[in-house]
């Protein structure tokens, strides 16, 4: 059912995740951790551990390279890794149902069909991006800890190493996946109230694989964090962040939360539900729920960063909500299919709402900004170019020229002018530093920095097409003849309203065979 619901969306691929595509591609034909071919060297991704599956994908002919089945790889393989992951997230929940319940099989059924509903997990689980492979570890590591906890072996060397390499490959997957460095030692004290050896233990296997990985990124970027936490100038947490959960509860309607909180209650005063292991899985969903709080916010729909929570809530609850149906019958049953009604109505309305609109496409960008730029670049007889984009994913996979990235993902010097707030010093930089010869920019990023509405654009820049809050340029000096010009302008104003008439299709379609740098539109001709 998972990959049914992800069958909806088509061939959509979030443009975040080409970043990390684009990265793969490098790092596989030997140039480096750099977004394209020829850049310093800059940390533009977070999911290293992602990040290396691909890289694997790459090398072994099945990722970035062509077809695979009549489908285009960058497309299938990540959604194939990510269909895995959720396979492997079901296993981890099998065994754990096997401990408590005579139906496991049942139970691990609806755990899925529970995953399935739920908009928010099927989207960026096949979205392109780490989620998938992220809650996998989450879910693991709870089930090594709930596992230990049954058998007695929470105090022993083997967890310990265990619990501290899961928890690395969670950090290695995202950011926030240090926290569950805290899972093990949390479950140690809360169970056994001792395990200060075997607790430095996990830290120790927790940091070979995790400081390894930190040393070489100062040996390589010269910074302790991925240059995207300075980009997003993610601060300390605060109690007052916890108020984010706030969206998270009314997504899935307070019914829904009113039921899972009254059963991880219940379940918690009767540990026999779990075989008293209920702490080893509630401590990872509440470090889930922690990290969600403490992220700064995210622009993307559909609460990329829940994951987590997704896939803990719905294995605990069903297991709850299974024992007290079968304890309480209907009188517990009705408040139960009260909150499976409330929280699948928001569901089906979710689910259509993204389907219709989706997080901006990987192909769209490829399309709108990749394509379309280098069509620019040889309409004007461009060789050595670069482009100033806020969005990078696409464009990183088809542009042959240098890349300024505006969000500041892959640029250290654009991500601290955004993490100070320094807008002025922004600009500065963009128009007598980088001076790149093409400028595209759109919507919030227009006023967000100010490029737009900065008067130099005018006095440097011709403006080759403008609609609505989208507009693109070209440096004065980089025109060789007016002539050149206008054609480019001409191409402009028959190819943007192609790709926006296409624009319903681009995410649920592939652009192509494959995405490759220096390929132009193919919707008209200059």
């Amino acid at each position: 059912m998972l990959v049914w619901h992800a069958s909806l969306y088509g061939s959509w691929i979030v443009d975040d995740a080409a970043i990390t595509f684009a990265y793969a591609r490098n790092i596989a034909e030997g140039l480096g951790p750099v977004v394209h071919p020829g850049a310093v060297a800059v940390e533009g991704f977070s999911n290293p551990a992602w990040l290396l599956l691909l890289v694997i994908g790459r090398f072994f002919g099945v990722f970035d390279r062509g077809t695979l089945f009549g489908i285009p790889d960058y497309i299938l393989f990540p959604k194939a890794l990510a269909a895995l992951c959720c396979a492997g997230l079901l296993a981890v929940c099998f065994t754990v149902a096997r401990r408590v319940s005579r139906r496991p099989a049942a139970v691990t059924g609806a755990v899925g069909c529970v995953l399935a509903a739920i908009p928010s997990f099927v989207i960026w689980c096949f979205s392109g991006l780490e989620n998938s492979l992220f809650a996998l570890a989450v879910v693991a590591l709870a089930g090594v800890l709930f596992h230990a906890a049954l058998d007695n072996r929470l105090d022993t060397a083997k967890v310990a190493v265990l619990a501290g390499g899961v928890a690395a490959v969670a950090a290695l997957t995202r950011p926030d996946g240090l926290i569950y460095l805290l899972a093990y030692p949390l479950v140690l004290v809360l169970c056994l109230r001792k395990g200060v050896r075997f607790a430095a233990l996990s830290f120790l296997a927790f940091a070979v694989p995790f400081g390894g990985y930190l040393v070489w990124r100062l040996a390589t970027f010269g910074i302790l964090v991925p240059n995207t936490a300075v980009a997003k100038h993610q601060g300390f947490p605060l109690p007052s962040d916890l108020m984010r959960l706030g969206p998270v509860i009314m997504y899935v309607g307070i019914p829904a939360a009113v039921v899972l909180v009254a059963l991880l209650v219940m379940a918690a005063v009767r540990p026999g539900w779990f075989n008293g292991g209920f702490v080893a899985l509630a401590v990872p969903w509440t470090l889930a729920v922690l990290a969600y709080a403490a992220l700064e916010p995210d622009w993307m729909a559909q609460h990329r960063f829940a994951t987590p929570i997704w896939a803990l809530s719905a294995l605990i609850g069903v297991i709850a909500a299974g024992k007290v149906v079968m304890r309480l019958r209907y009188i517990a049953a009705v408040p139960v299919i009260i909150a499976i009604v409330a929280a699948g109505t928001g569901f089906v309305g979710s689910a259509k709402e993204f389907h219709d609109k989706p997080t901006f496409p990987m192909c769209l960008v490829a399309e709108r900004y990749g394509r379309m730029v280098n069509q620019y670049a040889d309409t004007l007889g461009l060789g050595n170019a670069s482009v100033l984009a806020p969005d990078l994913g696409g464009l990183a996979m088809t542009t042959r020229l240098s890349i300024v990235d505006m969000a500041g993902l892959a640029d250290t010097r654009i991500a601290e002018y955004t993490r100070d707030d320094d807008m002025a010093g922004l600009r500065d930089y963009v128009f007598d530093v980088a001076r790149p010869t093409f400028i595209v920019s759109h919507g919030v990023w227009n006023g967000g920095t100010g490029v737009a509405l900065d008067p130099r654009i005018e006095r440097d820049y011709y403006e080759i097409y403008r609609h609505d809050q989208a507009s693109d340029w070209v440096r004065k000096d980089a025109v060789p003849d007016l002539a050149r010009l206008q054609r480019a302008r001409r191409y402009a104003a028959k190819a943007v309203p192609e790709i926006d008439r296409r624009i319903g299709e681009l995410p649920r379609r592939s652009c192509g065979e494959t995405l490759r740098a220096g390929q132009v539109n193919g919707a008209t001709s200059p």
